[in-house]
């Protein structure tokens, strides 16, 4: 987008806003594609995070394909716009590229997810809702869907029996089709709903609710639509409320809506990568925010991060097994078995990650644009940089975790 106005060539529009190098510039401006609603940071001051930059651009890591690289070389080669590291709530490292700036709120992806489940916990503690309500409790509309029978914790763990595929490369595929739902792509000759809800309802039943982890964006949105009828207020104003005000956010944030102004709720939110990390730093801190206000309950945390045989084998029959050997996924959050201990994982395509590590005690945040949505090679290079810079900081011999996780959360080890 160069020049007032922009060469067609080089105009971003719905129709290839996700695609390089176009991304570059739309994760950035999201406003300017699409409708989007504030998330309010509101008037809470929070203290600010100190910066005491290290050096450590030239830091090593081994890549997964056997190669030496720096940090700075990786960062690079991962089409990175934004990231931040934490250690000792101190910001140890903090760089921008491209159109993001320290300031810019750029679009999260399926991070988004995260933030949604932990409005769930926040639900679910003042006892507006249970986790083994039905999803058509609160939304009859999905009577006679596949979501019928369907409980808030089968699609908490993304575990429920409907049809749907998130194979970003089909552009037939229910995560394609459901795009074009919700605006963010052009209108085709098929026959699809024109908003998120009515889409929603018009999904079928592939098998049991309840069995194997199968990663479905659907349910996110299920989610999200049970939470604004529990609590009788839109999923952009629940964030502002229950996370961003809480937690001392420095910035605005942003949530994508459709054509009627339904949130986006499986991956429109837009955010600072510095207010990112804050919320991590909320994660490491057992849920408590540097204001002293509890952003996300220690009850919710502490059952995300112990895995048991069920969650455990769900997702070791899913086909994400193979790319994250060991892990699991609850209450909207992925938990990665890594060199230190158990690491949390807020993850969305394209690059956008979330990194928390209780055993170097490091929060890290990423924002990318990736040419591809997916690239388990992308993915695991950033994660053994955040590997080495955490380990690098706290001094740690490979291996060799400080404790086992940060108050009042199980770290999940006894797996």
């Amino acid at each position: 987008m160069q020049g007032f106005p922009s060469a067609d060539d080089d105009r971003v529009t719905l129709a290839n806003w996700q695609e390089p190098p176009y991304n570059r510039w739309a994760f950035s401006h999201m406003r300017e594609l699409v409708p989007t609603q504030r998330i309010s940071r509101g008037f809470e001051i929070a203290p600010l995070i100190p910066t005491v930059i290290q050096p450590l651009g030239d830091l090593q890591i081994t890549r997964t394909t056997g190669e030496q690289a720096s940090i700075d070389t990786v960062f690079a080669e991962t089409y990175t716009d934004g990231v931040v590291v934490i250690r000792g709530g101190e910001i140890a490292l903090e760089q921008y590229f491209g159109e993001t700036s320290f300031d810019t709120p750029h679009l999260l992806m399926s991070v988004t997810k995260s933030f949604v489940g932990s409005v769930t916990g926040n639900l679910i503690a003042q006892g507006l809702m249970s986790v083994d309500d039905p999803v058509t409790r609160f939304v009859p509309e999905l009577e006679g869907s596949g979501y019928q029978d369907a409980t808030i914790r089968n699609v908490l763990d993304m575990r429920s029996g409907v049809k749907f595929s998130e194979d970003y490369t089909d552009p037939e595929a229910e995560v394609r089709v459901m795009e074009e739902a919700f605006g963010w792509r052009p209108a085709t000759e098929r026959d699809v709903p024109t908003s998120i809800y009515e889409y929603l309802r018009s999904i079928e039943r592939a098998g049991e609710h309840g069995g194997a982890f199968e990663y479905r964006s659907s349910d996110t949105l299920v989610l999200g639509w049970v939470c604004e009828r529990a609590a009788s207020m839109r999923m952009s104003n629940l964030l502002s409320e229950l996370i961003w005000i809480p937690m001392g956010a420095d910035w605005d944030a942003e949530l994508t809506c459709d054509s009627v102004g339904t949130g986006i709720h499986d991956g429109g939110m837009c955010a600072t990568a510095r207010d990112l990390a804050r919320f991590g730093l909320v994660l490491l801190s057992g849920g408590m925010a540097t204001t002293g206000r509890r952003v996300v309950p220690e009850e919710w945390l502490h059952a995300s991060w112990s895995v048991d045989p069920d969650i455990r084998d769900a997702f070791s029959f899913s086909d994400s097994e193979p790319f994250l050997p060991g892990g699991w996924y609850r209450n909207k959050f992925w938990f990665v078995p890594r060199p230190h201990g158990d690491v949390l994982v807020c993850l969305g395509i394209n690059g956008q990650m979330l990194y928390v590590n209780p055993g170097t005690q490091t929060v890290a945040a990423k924002v990318s644009s990736w040419p591809d949505a997916q690239s388990p090679e992308m993915l695991h290079d950033t994660l053994r940089v955040f590997d080495a810079i955490g380990a690098h900081l706290a001094d740690l011999a490979p291996g060799r975790p400080t404790h086992e996780g940060p108050p009042g959360v199980a770290a999940g080890l006894s797996r």
